[in-house]
């Protein structure tokens, strides 16, 4: 990996911004050559990804995806525009490649899904809602999108923060920083090592010791994502039923307890540690297949992957 390491005439100062984004914590560490600089290109980057979830938030009434998602409710058609058709050719990919797993139409399931009921679905709520879920129902010919059953939805939830922390170290790059890193709740996308050329140090959280580092990974450039049950889940009978359902059966995934994934792009490590995590008893020979570095964590506690 290539160090960027700045000459040694022109320290750089450090720079650190907090803010708050897509319902989590987010922050942006800078080394620029001013702090007017890094404090410009953090306004910048904060302001992309402020764009990014005013356009694609399910929980906004006048955001873009809630306008597709009322077309989606009639089941009838909506022209979307270049980045949006980017982002459901890319949603597109990670369906096929998941052999029909990574579903975005599949947050519909949330409806029957209460994390905070302490209870289970009921089957009938679970049955109805599956028969509007499902990628192949979708009529998805540039730039027309179109429904073929009323009450669908679509939820751009699993890849848009992803791609909100690539756009956010663009942003930083196209204003001169070099070195940095940007945090958006977990999905990290490095823009080069820090000042003095060593590499960000990005905890890989225990799944089932809250608070607790599993691992510690140097990080010169490229992005670090990951997927679990421990964000959002229910404890029934000592049973963990965790956020991520699958979407022919409804029902959460139960073998993997996490995976992290490292790539060159955010949204690439954060899809493909949920594909992951999907294909269940088969995500770990996937991963391997696919030869990006992992870690993963399975329910029983055996763990493995390159970066373990």
């Amino acid at each position: 990996m290539n160090s960027n390491k700045p000459a040694k005439n022109r320290p750089l100062t450090y720079y650190r911004r907090e803010f708050n984004a897509m319902g989590t914590p987010c922050e942006i560490q800078l080394f620029a050559v001013s702090t007017a600089t890094a404090s410009a290109a953090a306004d910048a980057a904060v302001a992309e990804v402020q764009r990014l979830e005013a356009r694609y938030s399910r929980y906004r009434p006048d955001s873009f995806l809630s306008e597709i998602n009322r077309a989606a409710a009639a089941g009838t058609a909506i022209e979307v525009d270049a980045e949006t058709a980017s982002l459901l050719d890319y949603a597109t990919t990670c369906h096929q490649q998941s052999e029909g797993l990574f579903d975005i139409t599949s947050g519909l399931l949330r409806q029957a899904w209460k994390f905070d009921s302490g209870r289970l679905p009921e089957p009938a709520a679970l049955t109805a809602l599956l028969a509007k879920v499902g990628w192949d129902k979708v009529v998805w010919q540039k730039p027309l999108l179109g429904f073929g059953v009323a009450g669908m939805e679509i939820d751009f939830g699993g890849v848009v923060k992803e791609y909100a922390a690539d756009c956010a170290a663009t942003v930083c790059r196209n204003r001169g920083v070099k070195h940095g890193v940007v945090n958006l709740g977990g999905d990290i996308r490095v823009i080069g090592p820090r000042g003095d050329g060593t590499p960000w140090r990005v905890g890989i959280r225990d799944p089932r010791q809250r608070g607790e580092i599993l691992k510690t990974l140097p990080v010169y450039e490229g992005a670090v994502a990951s997927s679990g049950d421990y964000e959002r889940c229910l404890l029934i009978d000592g049973v963990r039923y965790g956020h991520i359902l699958n979407p022919k059966t409804g029902w959460p995934v139960r073998h993997l307890a996490a995976v992290t994934a490292v790539a060159d792009f955010c949204v690439v490590a954060g899809s493909a540690s949920t594909i992951a995590m999907l294909k269940e008893a088969d995500g770990v020979e996937w991963l391997r297949q696919l030869n990006l570095p992992c870690l993963w964590v399975d329910v029983h506690g055996g763990s493995g992957g390159t970066l373990g």
